[in-house]
């Protein structure tokens, strides 16, 4: 199994995840430039990653841009074939961009860019990212974006939640989901969501920013590991 990172103009958390996933995980990693038109070599069991950053300055609407981009042509052919591709933040924006993703982020209840921890609860354990979580614990994962509030309809919303396809919502330390530990004013207090199909998915917070002990935090390392044990049990492809 190995990982991919795409990188746009305006990235500026693809080092970070390269590093995650091959230096502290010991994973093969393949960066990929956003001018590339092939996911070469990948395989439905692999991984792509598109992290965070602001592709293209957020000119027009975050992510609007590189979704346009010429590798995501084949990133959504990649999905649509049952491949895993997950989104960080800008790359949750550009998924939802990109129709990949369910709904729209919007700029933050408070207007400003909001940096820092923040509590996650999950949602369900049916998913890459929550499979090996525990349901009743809060995660402390550090969020940095100005237009991270998650907006669907009312439609999309129940579907969300019918369909099992909320994958976090933002909590307080307890782990109580509620409107004062909304920290962006998110429909449902959304952090992260995935398709119905469960290969696609995108959140706003940085699991890679809290996975080594030098930045003072690991609880990112248990989003990791959900995501290899998924794939382990899914594709049977690591040993």
């Amino acid at each position: 199994m190995k990982f991919g990172v795409i990188t746009f103009p305006g990235s500026n958390c693809d080092d970070d995840m390269l590093y995650v996933l091959g230096q502290v995980f010991g994973y093969k990693v393949v960066h990929i430039w956003h001018k590339e038109t092939k996911l070469e070599g990948f395989n439905p069991g692999d991984c792509i990653f598109i992290p965070g950053g602001f592709s293209f300055g957020d000119y027009l609407r975050c992510g609007a841009i590189a979704r346009f981009s010429p590798i995501m042509e084949d990133v959504i052919r990649f999905a649509r074939n049952g491949g895993m591709v997950i989104g960080i933040c800008n790359g949750f924006q550009i998924l939802c961009e990109a129709g990949l993703l369910p709904g729209q982020l919007l700029l933050n209840e408070n207007q400003h860019f909001i940096c820092k921890n923040v509590y996650l609860k999950a949602a369900t354990k049916d998913s890459p990212l929550t499979y090996d979580l525990d349901l009743h614990r809060a995660y402390k994962i550090p969020i940095a974006h100005a237009e991270g509030r998650y907006y669907a309809d009312e439609k999309t919303l129940s579907d969300l939640q019918k369909n099992n396809q909320i994958l976090f919502q933002y909590c307080d330390e307890d782990g109580k989901v509620s409107a004062s530990s909304n920290v962006n004013g998110a429909c449902l207090n959304i952090a992260g969501i995935c398709n119905e199909n469960r290969n696609v998915c995108g959140m706003m917070p940085h699991p890679e920013r809290a996975s080594e002990e030098a930045l003072g935090n690991t609880d990112g390392k248990f989003l990791f590991h959900s995501l290899f044990s998924w794939l382990k049990e899914h594709y049977a492809l690591i040993a």
